[in-house]
């Protein structure tokens, strides 16, 4: 079992979320996750290996327009 509480969780995963997407769009995927259906373990699952981020951002905006 984790020592780490779940709370600690929660904050060290927003603090990640902000640093990687920035204010506006952590609170705009939070309120996605909140709006729509998501099944982390199967995104997860079919990440592309070998990407850093900045990779799989060009992508998806490739695939956005």
């Amino acid at each position: 079992m984790s020592a780490v509480t779940d709370t600690e969780v929660k904050v060290k995963g927003v603090f990640a979320l902000v640093a990687a997407v920035g204010k506006l769009d952590a609170a705009r995927f939070i309120a996605l996750l909140n709006r729509e259906p998501f099944d982390y373990y199967d995104v997860a699952g079919k990440t592309i290996n070998g990407l850093d981020l900045q990779s799989v951002s060009e992508l998806a905006m490739a695939f956005r327009l």
